[in-house]
């Protein structure tokens, strides 16, 4: 499964008052420096944990032939060496090349500042899994202090959409997994999340990636658990109901993942969604294209 393009709408500089650390001409103040591999570990906050074998292996393959053409960006490690601010890939791909050194920039940045560069980076980049681009999120709440409107304020997203991210993060272990092997589809993780006996979530997503089953299919079949449970109360209830409105709860149910039951007064009635937490409300309200201002 394809994960689809992401984009923030907005460059990194207009985020934050960092500047583009790749395409940023090296100043008077600045020189390139050969750098042993050695010296050199990964940007403690990069939110990237896959990074793609076959694409690691041309590139180290063009270092191997031609080097590493545009230098990476380093800072002064507090404890040992130096770590990596932007160019991650070059630094995997120049070790797989059996290189010992690589050309780099030393940037002075404070901890703050490097976060958000890690992260804000990799978020305008196409290959990063759904649960990543979680991870990210959570990242900049932990770290930075900021609520899911401010993130969402900063990234030209949607709080919603920043919520339903959030909620992958509490998937089980073997779901998770499933996920950041697309194996799993967003759309299919979302409405595992909609499953009120959490326990048959692992279940379900193996299900699922076995039988090839579409969000669709799993609507269904998420629906149909959550009801099990009230199929003999409501049988009596159901009896005195019109078929109309017996196959407008049905078609809801499907619509939304959760029980929908419709009440009627006379030529009255209501309509009454079931969630089950918060971020269940939030998955509910998306579907009815309702956001907060």
């Amino acid at each position: 499964m394809v994960n689809k393009k992401k984009g923030l709408g907005r460059g990194i500089d207009a985020l934050f008052d960092v500047p583009d650390f790749e395409n940023e001409v090296s100043g008077d103040d600045e020189r390139v420096e050969l750098i042993s591999l050695e010296e050199i570990r990964p940007n403690p906050y990069q939110p990237r944990r896959h990074f793609d074998e076959s694409a690691l292996n041309e590139l180290a393959k063009s270092i191997s032939v031609s080097g590493v053409l545009q230098p990476i960006i380093l800072r002064q490690s507090s404890v040992k060496g130096y770590e990596i601010i932007a160019g991650e890939r070059r630094f995997r791909a120049s070790k797989i090349a059996e290189k010992e050194t690589i050309p780099a920039i030393i940037r002075e940045l404070n901890e703050e500042v490097m976060m958000q560069v890690a992260i804000l980076e990799n978020l305008q980049r196409e290959d990063l899994t759904s649960l990543e681009e979680a991870e990210a999120y959570n990242m900049m709440m932990e770290k930075l202090s900021m609520t899911q409107e401010k993130v969402a304020e900063k990234l030209g997203k949607s709080r919603s959409y920043i919520a339903n991210h959030l909620r992958l993060l509490t998937l089980p272990t073997e779901v998770k997994n499933l996920l950041q092997e697309n194996k799993l589809s967003n759309g299919q993780a979302r409405t595992l999340l909609g499953l009120k006996d959490k326990k048959k979530l692992t279940k379900f997503a193996r299900r699922t990636v076995k039988e090839g089953l579409t969000v669709r299919q799993l609507e269904h079949l998420v629906a149909e658990a959550n009801q099990k449970p009230k199929i003999e109360k409501k049988k009596q209830v159901d009896a005195d109901k019109s078929i109309y409105i017996r196959r407008s709860e049905e078609l809801l149910t499907d619509k939304f993942g959760t029980s929908v039951v419709i009440r009627e007064k006379g030529k009255k009635g209501k309509i009454e969604i079931e969630y089950v937490s918060q971020d269940d409300l939030n998955r509910i309200l998306e579907d009815l294209d309702i956001e907060f201002e």
